[in-house]
Parts: structure tokens; sequence; C-alpha cells
């Protein structure tokens, strides 16, 4: 039974001030499960406005024996409630990651990222600058917004603390790795922990409506945002079913970014779109950038998308969404799209479209995929970054294709049943 936050104050036991009185013996007809507050002397205080957690509750176990499970699953219903948003106090944050002086988070996102614990909760420290000005209402405004959103394939945003120019965003830390280093490994080529095809369409899926969250109103958001970051560096693959959760959600928004300024690139990068009114180049994030974004530097919802559909051919393929090789005969680099792969391998080409949607993929799935199903995920994605926004579907439509494809897929699971001792090809390379 879902209970609301009215409900669930509702039936937090207050203590009593009165003298206690007697007990008083409990009638047969009245011997049912009942609630007691237990004090929890390592829970820490809970922070102003949030739920209270000072307490926990315990069934009778004198009168049920199912008090274990009860307090369990209640326990876990409390512990996944969304909190209201927390406005640190800087010096928390330097405390907690010993003045910055604490080893750094890795992440492909942020250089300057810390793991720390913070108000008894394993967090993730992420400091940005701000990139327009804004003041402390408006910031609370959209912390409050951000932070009431919660779904599964979205790491939780909560709360920020805000020195100078720079804010700091809190996460709930998440044990996983992330999309990019589980496809590629430099160390080992060969290998990848989405070695299934279930696997990779789980994460695919996850993807799909953790985006739809962000961008529906249906989501329990007031309104629908925009992520702008969607690529691999920034998706979190736990073990061991290899769900995904979207890091960063709320970033862009709490720092006023509508793009990132490029930092110093090398000649192997691509070129810059250029803000005519400031001069500043701006990249974002490289090969996930729709053409608008590129062009004007403002993203949206349907620039989501784009980025979406070419996470979804990287996830496939395995490949980085952009490359650039140096042509010898030229004297210049070469890029190499996996959107242009994906397109030639559903629409060019002289050989049938079986053979070379199985050259695409993956080549360590070996072969062990539904090729009929893997076509209609490449033409999803490819619908997605359609050069034309308008022409691209909501993702609504995208997480709702999505599903239906994984379902096809556990389908095929069933009726092949691969043994997962070794590995199985279907056709020749």
């Amino acid at each position: 039974m879902c209970i609301t936050k009215m409900a669930a104050d509702a039936i937090d036991p207050t203590p009593s001030t009165r003298t206690p009185s007697r007990k008083r013996a409990t009638p047969k007809s009245d011997r049912s499960p009942k609630f007691k507050p237990k004090s929890d002397p390592t829970t820490p205080n809970p922070p102003s406005g949030g739920y209270s957690t000072g307490s926990s509750y315990k069934l009778d176990t004198s009168v049920t024996t199912t008090s274990v499970s009860s307090r369990t699953s209640l326990s876990s219903f409390r512990d996944n409630l969304p909190e209201n948003a927390h406005i640190y106090d800087f010096a928390e944050i330097r405390s907690a990651t010993n003045n910055f002086l604490a080893r750094r988070h890795s992440s492909s996102t942020s250089s300057s990222s810390w793991r720390c614990t913070l108000r008894g909760k394993d967090v993730v420290v992420f400091q940005r600058k701000f990139r327009r000005p804004m003041d402390l209402p408006r910031l609370r405004e959209r912390l409050s917004v951000i932070c009431r959103s919660h779904h599964v394939s979205i790491v939780k945003l909560l709360g920020v603390s805000v020195s100078g120019d720079n804010v700091y965003l809190v996460y709930d830390f998440v044990t996983g790795g992330s999309l990019s280093d589980c496809l590629r490994n430099p160390r080992n080529p060969d290998f990848t922990v989405l070695s299934s095809w279930m696997s990779r369409m789980q994460v695919a899926t996850d993807l799909a409506h953790g985006l739809d969250y962000v961008h529906s109103n249906a989501g329990g958001l007031s309104a629908g945002f925009v992520h702008k970051y969607i690529k691999s560096g920034s998706v979190i693959v736990t073990e061991p079913s290899f769900n995904a959760k979207i890091c960063h959600f709320g970033a862009a928004e709490l720092c006023g970014e509508t793009a990132v300024e490029a930092a110093a690139e090398d000649v192997k990068s691509p070129p810059r779109a250029v803000d005519k009114g400031s001069g500043r180049a701006f990249e974002g994030a490289r090969g996930y950038m729709s053409p608008e974004f590129r062009s004007s530097g403002i993203a949206t919802q349907k620039s989501d998308v784009y980025a979406l559909g070419v996470l979804i051919l990287e996830l496939l393929s395995g490949e980085e969404p952009l490359k650039y090789k140096f042509d010898r005969a030229s004297g210049d680099y070469r890029k190499i799209s996996v959107v242009d792969a994906a397109r030639y391998a559903v629409d060019g080409g002289v050989e049938e479209v079986e053979a070379r949607v199985r050259k695409w993929v993956d080549r360590r799935l070996k072969d062990s995929f539904p090729v009929e199903v893997a076509d209609k995920v490449i033409r999803v994605a490819l619908e997605c970054v359609h050069v034309d926004p308008d022409k691209r579907p909501g993702m609504q439509r995208v997480a709702g294709k999505i599903s239906r494809l994984y379902l096809d897929s556990e389908i095929w699971c069933e009726r092949v049943r691969v043994p997962t001792e070794f590995s199985v090809s279907f056709a020749p390379r």
C-alpha cells in the first residue's frame, strides 16, 4: 500500500510527556500487531524539513512472528521516500572532504569530485562553476523541484552548497562502473562486463525510462527538465542485474548552463562551435551534441533525445560515438561516426541487412543476439538522431518502443536458451 507524506507523518508516533501509568492488559480480541517506536542511537539526527529517522518501527514480537519481514519492508519504504532539498553549509562540505584533501572520486565528467560521508550518508560531491549568476531564492526554488524527483534510473540529488562562483552538488553514491568503462577497457579491449544481449537491452531500457521521467510532467516534476549532458560517462551500471542510472540530473539547471565552454583541445578533436555573440567556443559532450545544440549553444529536450540515440548506438556497437583517424593519403584527420556506420548497416551496402547488422554490432557479443530485434533497436536510435529536431520522437514513445523490444529479446532468449558456459556463434563473420 502506498502512503503519502501526510500519511507517513500521521503514523509517526510522538513520545508522550505524561507520567507513565500502569500497563493495561490487552484484551484477547485486541491482540493485533502494534507498531512501537524504538530508539536507535546509531541513527543521526534528521535535517530540518526532512523525514524523521530518529526512531524506527518494530512490530511487537510477543504478538506476531512476522516482525522481521514487516520491519524490513517498512524500513526500506522509509529509506526510499524522497527528501526535501538541503542547502548545506560550506563548512560541512569542507569537513566531509577533509578540506578537499580527500582522495578524489574518479569521474569522466568532472575532475573535481570527492566521495565522502555527509550527515551519515555515503555521497559524491561535485564541484562546478555557475555559468550564470543565480540568487539564493531562485536556487532554492530549482533545487526543491529537482530533489522531489525520485526514479530508480536516476541518481538522487540530495542538495547543494554554494561558495563564491562555485556550487557543490551532493549526490547519493552508487556502487558500479560508468557505461564507457564497461564498454571499453584499454587494458583489455576484448573484455566487457556487458557480454550478453540482454544486459545491453536492460541498460537501454533503464536509460529510456529514466530520461522519459526527466522530460515528462507525469514523472512528478512540476515542469519538464533538460538533462543536457547525456553520455556514456554520465551513466552508472550496477551489478548483478546491469541496471543503469543516469548521473548529474539537475546539474545543468542549477549551474545555469546552456553549453559547456570547451577546454583546450588537441589536434584530434573536431571543430568547435562558436558563439557569435561572445566569441566563446562550445563543445558540450563531444559526439552527443545535436546539430541545433552545436550551432546555437541552447539545449532542448530534443537535444537529449538526440544524445540518447547516439548512446544507444554506442551501447550496441561498443564503439565511441565519434573518432578521428589520421589519413596518410590526404594528410588530414578522417571522422568516423557511429551514427553514419549505423545508417550504413541498416540502409546501405550490397550485402543483406542481416549480414551488415551482424558486422556492425559489437563482436564481443559473439553473434548471440536476435538480429531482427537489433535491427529495430538501431532504427529507433536513428529516429532519435534525425537532423530535424521536429522529426525526432518524444521520450515517451522511445521508452515504449525500447520496452517492447526488450520483451521481444526475452522471448528470443527463452526460445534459444544459449548456454552461459561457452559462447555460441549463429553466423560466420
